[in-house]
């Protein structure tokens, strides 16, 4: 029998997808797998097919991509396809420098639009891009990936309990050693630590944690920042040697509205030892978390121990022993398609996305006072962004 769910097919624009993330996280892990399952079902009975079409600079990477995973369309010229009056949805992880054009005549197009971060590279832009966003009436999402991962689904879950009495701190660590690219290539593209284009670890992941901090405790109302570029010199993907003219680590110190401080390490010149790459710990009067991208461990006042300092004695404390898994309750999945799936309802339903322009450009908006900080070194006070 045919199927009578009522359906609709929504046209995605794709631009960025021959990068690292876009092609990962975005075609591979989030839109193929809902298009190769027949669709998102919604709660009305509605299913929603996606179609992707692939857009970027290079012929022979497109062509490839979309002969490996059955893509019909795809385009070098991204001003046509953002014309294309059949495309319901642009979708971009570009550079960031190309970025904020793009979306705003995405937007201007009448366009429905997700995007990854940075949305601009300055904060005007960013605003700007939120300003036309609303004015179009266009349902816009900003990827707030780590929001969705298991590790801090658990420790928001955490919060909304109350597990922690009052909140006294977030730490967080992020990073891993970047080869130089002269030994072993590199694992990020050169352009990443080339300021001029677009490139620093401030401007990557600022943009972030601010989402993370309003994810998990609120508005960030100050910053106190220090960026570094540590390795001087790197080799880019022909193997010639380039200055790092941009930041590859920064230390911050945020603080936040309901009177925690929050410090997060972030860093491209470090090995880790740790169990997950990034890692965030909330400190309350009432228990402890520790929470990576998956996994969560948990320390309640009722069960913290009292170690005693004495460097004279070998260490006996089992400590990590000490803390218990919180369990997720429920299949996640991964966090990217999450997201979309999430968007995806909201263009269909038209109801607004709940990580919009705005919220990108309070991300810009951290990444530029944290390296104003870091110039000037002093604390700044963060103002509110308004359209």
């Amino acid at each position: 029998m045919p199927d009578s769910t009522p359906q609709r097919t929504l046209r995605i624009a794709m631009n960025g997808v021959t990068g690292r993330m876009g092609y990962r996280q975005h075609l591979v892990r989030s839109i193929l797998p809902i298009r190769d399952s027949g669709g998102l079902l919604l709660p009305d009975g509605t299913r929603i097919r996606v179609e992707p079409i692939l857009v970027g600079r290079n012929t022979a990477k497109l062509a490839e991509l979309a002969e490996r995973h059955g893509i019909a369309e795809w385009s070098t010229d991204a001003a046509a396809v953002i014309a294309d009056p059949s495309i319901d949805i642009y979708f971009d992880a570009q550079v960031t420098s190309r970025r904020a054009e793009a979306l705003a005549a995405a937007v201007k197009a009448g366009k429905h639009v997700f995007t990854e971060k940075p949305t601009a590279e300055t904060l005007t832009e960013a605003v700007e891009l939120a300003r036309v966003a609303a004015n179009a009436g266009v349902t816009a999402g900003v990827v707030h990936d780590k929001l969705y991962l298991p590790g801090l689904v658990k420790l928001r879950r955490l919060v909304d309990e109350g597990f922690f009495g009052r909140i006294l701190s977030l730490r967080g660590e992020f990073g891993y050693w970047v080869f130089e690219g002269d030994g072993q290539p590199a694992q990020r593209p050169s352009w990443n630590y080339r300021a001029e284009d677009g490139g620093g670890i401030v401007v990557d992941m600022f943009c972030h944690w601010n989402y993370v901090l309003e994810g998990l405790l609120g508005k960030v109302e100050a910053v106190t920042a220090r960026a570094a570029t540590h390795i001087p010199t790197r080799w880019d993907e022909q193997g010639k040697p380039y200055p790092a003219t941009a930041d590859d680590a920064a230390y911050g110190i945020f603080e936040m509205e309901n009177g925690a401080i929050a410090q997060i390490n972030s860093s491209w010149a470090v090995r880790v030892y740790r169990d997950e790459l990034v890692e965030f710990q909330i400190d309350g009067t009432h228990g402890s978390a520790v929470a990576g991208l998956r996994k969560c461990v948990a320390q309640h006042r009722s069960h913290t121990p009292k170690p005693v300092w004495n460097p004279d004695l070998p260490v006996t404390e089992p400590f990590r022993d000490q803390w218990l898994d919180v369990p997720a309750n429920a299949e996640l999945d991964n966090g990217f398609k999450l997201q979309w799936e999430e968007f995806l309802t909201d263009v269909v339903t038209g109801r607004p996305h709940r990580y919009g322009m705005l919220s990108a450009a309070r991300g810009v908006q951290l990444a530029e006072l944290g390296l104003r900080s870091s110039a000037e070194g002093r604390r700044i006070e963060i103002p509110e962004v308004t359209l």
